[in-house]
């Protein structure tokens, strides 16, 4: 169990209450045809070693007691349906307060939406109260048109009608099949109910929850990012500072006199702050349009009781609060009210609220920063982790004590094995060994180097000596066995030009490539002027691969070495046709299974929009294996679909005359993947069928997940877990097939495992054939010399949705301002590749 976890209900055999219907047809419901596979075994190969993982064992005393699930309805007098959580929580916290006799004075957990849960049974099976609830309110600094006179008391009671109904009895010894290995729908609500007690525990402590993590407001465990964003291990917050401040770093300015006020307003809305005169929380409704000072509201008459008077938003606050407003008296008030009902609180008075979610895009800076200050090594994690469950408190929660369920504080002890690294081989017939997960082309050649007669060098950066870099690429190729000759042209941006548009930029320097060569170059180095994250690199690739029909590979040099310039190589060959190196096992052919029938290794991934973007199509990406019985060289086919949608929904690209295929799918929960079963795999299918074969191939299917927060530690070592570290007992699912591997090493950061789930295996591996299949195509990418920490198929349709992005990207912004216009999939599509392109390997 993950620090501050329950482990999440796993739905992707049994659904719960809310989830949709099974699928209707003209027949009545339909059935899936494809059931997730259980577990056939365990692996056996492979250095058996000890490790630590953050999970913690749960032991439940009292498994003859049950908890009773009451469905909660809210209504307000006018009987309106309360939905707001924070509301519905503050009202049933009241409610087992007022009515304790009546409730037995129960232990209880509400989730805040419709599901409260007891620890035993209420006295009767349906109750209906009625509650008195405060709601405070601030008095309404604003509305000058306003004639209706305000209370001046701080809080409004209201009343509230709460029903509860007695819906299902789950009994604790439900848990028990999980421990012994099986599943069990009764297992679902049991966890579903210890993981709610959980959240309600860190809700109490203040915590931020998001989905199944929680974050403390922790400074030891804090990064700045830049312009007012804070990492807290990993999810994004804002700085809680002044507003003012905040927003002078947000938009990276020194004096507030160059804030500009209309992004401020669109940064502002919808955020919390807290004010300092009164330390209450409001959600911001946006910016006045006047100053502070030119604001006018009118406020009760002390000495009548039926007049308004009128008055500055200055001196009321003088006489108010005895508050002499400074600086904000020339800014935008802040609106914290609703249009027909506006209240004004000066900017002074404001600051931000900690703990609060930051869900738009990174600037490129941000990104940066974040990923270099995100890499704890791995005591400093573990420290972090073992601080949190120390300090968690779950033995003084009174349900969890009430119900017997104790948690241990401690990292389980579990064992693993370290799979060995498969042999390559690379230019004139040398064998390859890695080490530690990496290896080196020093001293050896490229197994199939390309030749390259035309090619030139465009430059956007002031900084580098492309005549140099030339030099240097061209000796360091011969080294490996590349034959390039010098290139044709050496053209560099023209000054005036920086200024400009990244587009335009682009098309500048394509008008003077196409002045300097006479034929069509083989490929394009780009010289790019930032490193990481560059606003010209998608223009560029753009223009190149989809207008020009021209393989480009940019560079950012900061020093040029050896080391550098064999990197660089590694992706020109394989761009250009090359291969860089093989598993041995690949020629002479000798993998088990693919090496028996013609077999297509297939990737897919979906990449989406960046935070904050939400309406920007989803990018499908499906790479496939060519030249069986080799599995290093791929082909990709890209589209659109809706936004924020992982299930690919159009797979009608048929397999080319395979008898077996394998997919790697990336991406895609626990409770999709029956549909990746039954809707992607049955699209690949029905398009194989359509094609006139009359057999469909064998089907392997297995999801990569990365987004989980388990870790392993080495049991008495400071560093990382071995490469080819593969967990597949004690912390995997009871019964389905599953199994944690850490294929690369690491020496920044902590290694993430990737967890890999089997749901189909007709091929039929075992699984120390399929552990070992999958770590051996962690060394086939071949844009570097490492082992990479997600099978290569995976890898390479990543990078390749993530480039056909940065098209869209290049798209969405030209001739408009604003990157977050509502865009569908049907009106924004990928550009089209050329033809020149389509069979390559331009993504790597």
């Amino acid at each position: 169990m993950a620090e501050g976890e329950v482990p999440e209900p796993d739905q992707s055999q049994y659904s719960p209450p809310s989830a949709l219907p099974p699928l209707e047809t003209s027949d009545g419901p339909k059935s899936p045809k494809h059931q997730i596979m259980h577990r056939p075994g365990f692996g056996s190969i492979g250095r058996g070693v000890s490790l630590l993982v953050n999970h913690s064992k749960v032991s439940i005393r009292n498994t003859d007691e049950a908890f009773y699930q009451y469905a909660v309805k809210i209504m307000s007098k006018d009987d309106a349906l309360i939905d707001r959580k924070s509301v519905s929580v503050k009202i049933i916290d009241r409610l087992f307060k007022i009515y304790s006799s009546e409730l037995e004075g129960k232990f209880y957990v509400f989730d805040g939406k419709e599901n409260l849960y007891t620890f035993g049974p209420l006295s009767q099976e349906r109750f209906e109260f009625t509650v008195t609830h405060e709601e405070p309110f601030a008095r309404r600094v604003g509305n000058h048109d306003e004639s209706t006179k305000k209370s001046k008391h701080s809080t409004t009671p209201k009343l509230f009608k709460v029903e509860l109904n007695f819906c299902l009895k789950i009994p604790l010894e439900s848990v028990i099949p999980t421990i012994e290995g099986h599943e069990a729908y009764e297992t679902q609500n049991a966890l579903r109910v210890l993981n709610t007690i959980l959240r309600q525990l860190a809700f109490k402590k203040g915590c931020l929850l998001v989905r199944q993590s929680y974050f403390k407001d922790d400074s030891s465990n804090i990064f700045e990012i830049g312009e007012g964003v804070l990492d807290v291990a990993i999810t994004l917050t804002l700085t809680p500072v002044p507003v003012l401040e905040f927003l002078m770093s947000n938009q990276n300015v020194k004096e507030a006199r160059y804030i500009d006020w209309e992004k401020a307003k669109r940064m502002l809305t919808d955020l919390k702050i807290k004010t300092s005169h009164t330390n209450k929380v409001y959600k911001i409704t946006g910016l006045t349009e006047r100053p502070c000072h030119q604001l006018r509201i009118r406020e009760e008459n002390d000495s009548s009781e039926d007049l308004l008077v009128e008055t500055t938003i200055i001196d009321y606050f003088v006489k108010q609060y005895g508050i002499a407003l400074t600086y904000s008296k020339y800014m935008p008030c802040i609106d914290v009210g609703s249009p027909s009902k506006p209240i004004y609180l000066p900017l002074e008075l404001c600051l931000m609220v900690s703990l609060q979610r930051y869900t738009k895009s990174l600037s490129p800076a941000q990104q940066v920063a974040l990923v270099e200050k995100t890499k704890q090594k791995p005591p400093e994690r573990m420290k972090a982790l073992m601080d949190a469950m120390e300090n968690s408190d779950y033995e003084n929660d009174p349900l969890l004590a009430t119900c017997g369920v104790s948690i241990d504080k401690k990292f389980m002890h579990i064992s693993g094995r370290v799979l060995e690294a498969p042999k390559l081989k690379v230019g004139k017939g040398e064998d390859c060994f890695p080490c530690d997960g990496r290896w080196s082309f020093k001293n050896k050649q490229f197994l199939e180097p390309v030749k390259i007669n035309c090619w030139a060098i465009v430059n956007f950066s002031s900084r580098c000596d492309t005549s140099y870099l030339s030099r240097e690429l061209i000796s360091c190729g011969m080294r490996k066995g590349m034959d390039i000759e010098r290139p044709y042209a050496l053209i560099e941006e023209n000054q005036q030009m920086r200024k400009a548009t990244p587009l335009a930029r682009v098309d500048a320097m394509f008008e003077k490539l196409q002045d300097k060569l006479p034929d069509k170059p083989e490929f394009i180095l780009c010289v790019l002027p930032e490193r990481k994250i560059c606003d010209l690199y998608g223009p560029w690739k753009m223009r190149s691969l989809c207008d020009f029909g021209l393989l480009t590979q940019c560079v950012s040099p900061v020093k040029i070495t050896e080391r550098y310039l064999t990197n660089v190589l590694l992706k020109i060959n394989t761009k250009l046709g090359g291969i860089n190196s093989l598993l041995t096992t690949e020629k002479p052919s000798c993998l088990p299974h693919v090496t028996d029938f013609p077999t297509m290794i297939v990737g897919m991934d979906v990449s989406h929009g960046p935070p904050g973007l939400v309406n920007r199509p989803s990018i499908a990406a499906v790479v496939g294996s060519l030249s069986w019985p080799l599995i290093s060289r791929y082909r990709v086919s890209l589209r659109t679909q809706s936004p924020r949608t992982e299930i690919i929904d159009s797979l009608f690209k048929p397999l080319d005359n395979g008898k077996d295929a394998g997919s790697m799918r990336d991406g895609v929960s626990e409770s999709q993947f029956s549909q990746v079963l039954n809707i992607e795999l049955e699209q690949i299918k029905q398009a194989y069928l359509s094609f006139g074969e009359a057999e469909v191939p064998k089907f392997t299917v297995i999801v990569a997940q990365k987004r989980h927060h388990t870790r392993f530690f080495p049991l008495g070592a400071t560093g990382n877990v071995l490469p080819g570290t593969v967990v597949d007992t004690e912390v995997v699912h009871p019964s389905n097939y599953d199994f944690y591997m850490c294929a690369h090493g690491g020496m920044i950061g902590t290694l993430r495992p990737v967890h890999y789930h089997v749901l189909l295996d007709e091929i039929g591996f075992s699984p120390n054939e399929l552990q070992n299949f999958i770590h051996s195509l962690c060394y086939t990418y071949q844009r570097s010399s490492h082992a990479t920490s997600i099978v290569a198929p995976i890898a390479y349709a990543h990078h390749a949705a993530l480039q056909a992005g940065h098209f869209m990207k290049s798209e969405l912004y030209n001739g408009t301002s604003d990157p977050n216009n509502v865009i569908s999939p049907g009106s924004m599509s990928i550009p089209e590749l050329h033809d020149n392109i389509k069979g390559s390997m331009f993504f790597c």
